[in-house]
């Protein structure tokens, strides 16, 4: 197995475009005065580092980080929002159904394939601490462990070898890469390498938070996803793909269990001659915050809420007009990443993240989104996907239908249990005393039985016995003080159980 982390590769490999501070054209952004005093201060910061490829490296990053803001600026003093009248739905053959793609069983396309998985997140919105894809999401298994059980799989049976490599951040980077070496002896080849690490900027001077390179590390953050392109290319990575023969590249959330390498999808992408495929999905009322694919002023792109003008932001969420949103499973070739990189033709919206630190000062992260690239890449376009495709574990209520009888695991990939009479899943809302995972696991002896649930609305302190069967709607609801213990092999069906465990028909 091999392992490349973004620092050795870096090193042997000259970044792109090293920006150098001094030289770079701020004049034109609006904010002249702001933009003069974050060059002085990311400037300060590099001279604080000794080593000089170190310094080299670090540059680079703060010269990348330095246009965004400069983007930044110059997009707030313009107004640059976006022109609502000018977002129109995007034209039918914008969007291939899903159903329209031939299938195939297996595709001779598959050894020039790499599968990346984005890994930069922390498990912290569910108590866990480390990153994300580490949490036991099936049967012992994890994130990481799923997908290396996939990808493992898949090279067995068809005799190939799809390597796959993980975007850490500087928060995963450490926990991960000893995490992996448990797949040394695994018929896979794994590669890694990390993001950018940018400064916080502080709100009321738009100066840098941090004051040295190696400071807190609450004072930097990953900026997005969007990162991947300019990341993939300076960490040498880029290159030794294409090297390898490899031309395309499967990108998906790590903790999207549903992102599986797709051949017809594959195969589509190079009848097509498409450089980006995003795959989107048919939009619930579960999803109205989604990004979704627009027509604007005649090409495709990708629109986010925090794009959207707050006048807007409801016509944004209206299921009927966008009927669709981005699943973030994104098909891109390889050797169009390194042109647009290389051309400098990357342009991706920027996304202002406010932040509050636990001191109480107030931050913002300028981010970008991997999806936005879509509008750089030729005969580009969306891939409406069967909703099976998009199964994120966001919270612990999506833990508790991914751990369900819902879903059999078959090599690492879960599928819809075929007994369920509905393709569609249980809406499933747990309250406060269940958010932490430790907390979720503690209050269910085994998962309950959900083949014939619809919906289930959990509130208060209420832990399960063994095989519970949940059918139809079913709502619990322990009052403040009350415990709810709900009995080993009771079956409730559409049922209200109150604070004093009434059970009620309703």
């Amino acid at each position: 197995m091999a392992l490349h982390t973004s620092s050795s590769a870096a090193s042997e490999h000259q970044p792109h475009h090293p920006h150098t501070l001094s030289t770079l054209d701020f004049q034109g952004a609006s904010s002249a005065a702001a933009a003069n005093a974050m060059r002085t201060e990311l400037n300060r910061l590099i001279a604080q580092i000794q080593d000089p490829e170190e310094r080299k490296l670090f540059q680079n990053e703060m010269g990348g980080f330095f246009i965004l803001f400069n983007r930044w600026l110059s997009d707030r003093s313009k107004g640059t929002e976006i022109n609502w009248r000018k977002v129109n739905l995007p034209p039918n053959d914008q969007i291939v159904p899903y159903d329209s793609i031939p299938k195939v069983e297996s595709s001779p396309h598959l050894n020039k394939l790499a599968v990346l998985k984005l890994n930069g997140g922390l498990g912290t919105t569910m108590g866990c601490v480390g990153p994300k894809s580490a949490i036991e999401v099936r049967d012992g298994m994890t994130f990481l462990d799923l997908s290396v059980r996939q990808i493992e799989y898949l090279n067995k049976a068809k005799n190939v070898n799809v390597p796959f490599i993980l975007m850490n951040s500087f928060n995963t980077d450490e926990e991960t890469k000893r995490i992996v070496q448990k797949y040394v002896t695994h018929n896979i080849e794994i590669l890694t390498f990390n993001q950018s690490r940018y400064p916080r900027i502080k709100k009321d001077s738009l100066l840098p938070a941090p004051r040295n390179p190696d400071g807190d590390i609450a004072d930097w953050y990953p900026p997005g996803h969007g990162d991947l392109f300019d990341s993939l290319y300076n960490s040498g990575l880029l290159d030794q793909l294409i090297a390898d023969g490899k031309e395309y590249v499967f990108v998906s959330n790590v903790d999207n269990l549903g992102a599986t390498v797709d051949e017809s999808i594959l195969n589509h992408m190079v009848e097509t001659d498409a450089e980006f495929l995003m795959e989107v999905t048919d939009k619930t009322r579960a999803d109205i915050k989604g990004g979704t694919l627009i027509d604007y002023e005649g090409s495709i792109r990708l629109l986010e809420i925090a794009q959207v003008p707050s006048e807007h932001v409801e016509d944004f969420k209206s299921i009927k007009k966008f009927k669709i949103f981005n699943t973030n499973n994104l098909w891109v070739n390889l050797k169009a990443i390194k042109r647009v990189v290389e051309d400098k033709e990357l342009s991706l919206e920027v996304i202002v993240n406010n932040k509050t630190t636990e001191s109480g000062e107030k931050v913002i992260q300028l981010e970008t989104a991997v999806g936005a690239g879509i509008k750089h890449f030729h005969n580009a376009h969306g891939v409406n996907v069967p909703r099976s495709r998009f199964l994120p574990v966001k919270s612990t209520s999506d833990l508790f239908l991914v751990t369900s009888d819902l879903y059999a695991l078959n090599h690492g990939e879960l599928s819809l249990n075929p007994k369920r009479m509905f393709n569609t899943v249980p809406l499933v809302k747990l309250g406060d005393h269940f958010k932490k995972v430790n907390n979720f696991l503690a209050r269910f002896n085994t998962p309950p039985h959900i083949l014939e649930l619809d919906h289930l609305t959990v509130t208060g302190d209420v832990s399960f016995g063994s095989d519970v069967v949940l059918k139809g709607t079913v709502i619990i609801v322990a009052n403040a003080g009350s415990h709810i213990d709900i009995p080993s092999g009771s079956i409730l069906e559409n049922k209200v159980v109150s604070g004093n465990l009434h059970i009620l028909d309703h």
